[in-house]
């Protein structure tokens, strides 16, 4: 931390509490605003932490954090942060596909991002680990170390609108509640050469500074599973049915977290299939292991609708052109939870951020000029790891959810993949912790070939007669299996890669590029 007299603390304490001026305003104190507020504040920067409601958050999302982000967490001196939560270890994946089922641990990663154990090797159970939780428990960690640092002031406000002029963003308007059974409220103001809106997903501030709106296709359904059997033990666990995507992992020496994927088109949980409720249980619980069944019921049993948030797929796209704010966190840049990589990144970005933005690059943040050039390199120098973790998320959710015979075909490629023990890389690439996008498109193209062959094997491997008969066909739906394999991962890869505007089809990650022929769409 950058030491500073105490008199020099006292005066920008009271700077903040009674001028309500600082050097950095965050909108918002979730992951990312705690976070990041904490990270500059050890710069010796004074931070003004602002957040709507400081209650613990009942979220049902941001509760894995992968071994990466636990790194990152603890490189920005918050890993203390998982202490006194009941965080539960999380030593890699187990996947489940139709009856068959496949655990995949974590690999050891060198310093320099190359695998240390790989396949046939004995695992050390003692590993790289991630870590699951209540998300709310989690927060007020974040937000306790928050409040007990010298230079960081925390308030509980509601901001609705930046403060402008010459447009420029000088500070950001409030509204804070001074008697809640009266209902009355007074309007704020608090000042900094830089605002940092990291207001969350359902952020009021993206679209008219970003003009982005997140894609939005399914909707995951929460249930809180208690005392619920599941060997592995330790593991996050992803159940594959024909027509479902449930993800379950351990928040809590008893709690489980069940996760259920819902497409918002979805005819099985339609009104007149009896809803969400009607699709878990008929289309869901028939799907999941024997012993995990029980548990759900229970759950279900209070005979309401679970709780839900949206899975969302936003592209990161570069900063606004607006001096003085910033847009960072869920409301820059969001994937599918599928891989439970969104707080690795979020830690991730945090890390990169303020080395770019410290003392010693920008001593002054009304600087406009050298923070739009930092946010330039931070737009690319945060690809190497974000390209991998939202691609991974959108590619698998897509496999993984497949809803027509080619998706199919690389589904069970994919789970093969797995079977053959081809993970290292893969999960490595997965939980933050290898920063090379070139490793995952090798990856997931051997995983297409892969399909192709299991595909051509299953028509022409009957006899030689009927192989030669099948064999045309066999060729047309190879060229639409790896069709299919471009249409999913180039425009998601272009997306999170791309030299424009996070979409314009170049891509650009850790020195490599090639024209993808224009834009693409999403998944």
């Amino acid at each position: 931390m950058a030491s500073k007299p105490k008199s020099a603390l006292d005066h920008e304490r009271t700077r903040r509490e009674q001028h309500h001026e600082a050097d950095i305003v965050f909108i918002g104190a979730g992951v990312f605003g705690c976070a990041a507020a904490f990270s500059f504040a050890n710069q010796g920067r004074s931070v003004i932490l602002l957040e709507r409601w400081l209650h613990e958050p009942d979220r049902i999302v941001g509760e894995l954090l992968q071994p990466g982000g636990v790194a990152a967490l603890k490189k920005l001196g918050l890993g203390k942060c998982l202490e006194g939560i009941d965080a539960i270890p999380c030593y890699g994946y187990h996947v489940l596909y139709r009856g068959d089922d496949v655990a995949i641990p974590y690999p050891t990663v060198s310093p320099e991002g190359n695998v240390v154990v790989t396949r046939g090797q004995k695992r050390d159970r003692r590993g790289p680990e991630g870590r699951a939780f209540h998300h709310g428990r989690f927060i007020m960690q974040l937000r306790k170390a928050c409040h007990e640092h010298p230079n960081i002031t925390v308030f509980e406000t509601e901001v609705t609108d930046l403060v402008q002029k010459g447009g420029e963003v000088l500070g950001v308007k409030t509204r804070t509640t001074t008697d809640k059974e009266k209902n009355l409220k007074k309007e704020e103001a608090f000042f900094a050469p830089l605002t940092i809106v990291a207001d969350g997903y359902a952020s009021k501030f993206r679209q008219p500074l970003l003009n982005k709106t997140p894609i939005v296709k399914s909707k995951f359904y929460a249930l809180e599973l208690i005392d619920c059997d599941f060997p592995p033990q330790y593991y996050g666990h992803v159940c594959i049915g024909d027509a479902s995507v449930v993800l379950l992992y351990q928040i809590g020496t008893r709690e489980t977290r069940a996760l259920i994927d819902v497409p918002l088109d979805c005819a099985a949980a339609s009104p007149q299939n009896g809803g969400v409720r009607g699709y878990i249980q008929n289309v869901v619980l028939p799907a999941l292991p024997k012993s995990v069944q029980p548990s759900v019921v229970k759950a279900l049993a209070d005979g309401k609708i679970p709780k839900s948030m949206p899975n969302s797929w936003l592209p990161p796209t570069k900063q606004t052109t607006t001096p003085g704010v910033l847009v960072l966190g869920d409301a820059h840049n969001m994937r599918h939870p599928l891989t439970g990589g969104g707080m690795t990144v979020a830690f991730n970005d945090v890390v990169v951020l303020s080395d770019l933005l410290s003392p010693e690059q920008i001593p002054n943040l009304s600087d406009h000029g050298a923070v739009a050039s930092a946010m330039s390199t931070f737009h690319y120098r945060r690809k190497s790891l974000t390209s991998i973790i939202n691609v991974l998320a959108q590619a698998l959710y897509s496999l993984f959810a497949a809803n027509d015979w080619q998706l199919r075909a690389l589904q069970r490629g994919c789970f093969r993949y797995f079977q053959m023990g081809r993970t290292d890389e893969p999960v490595a690439l997965m939980g933050g912790m290898m920063q090379r996008p070139l490793v995952l498109a090798r990856h997931f193209f051997t995983v297409a070939f892969l399909a192709i062959w299991m595909n051509t094997v299953e028509l022409c491997g009957g006899n030689v007669v009927l192989g030669a008969v099948m064999l045309p066909l066999a060729v047309v739906q190879a060229v639409m299996i790896l069709w299919k394999a471009c249409v999913v991962f180039l425009p998601v890869l272009g997306r999170s890669c791309g030299r424009g505007e996070g979409g314009d089809g170049w891509v650009g990650c850790d020195g490599f590029g090639w024209k993808l022929g224009g834009k693409g769409g999403g998944i």
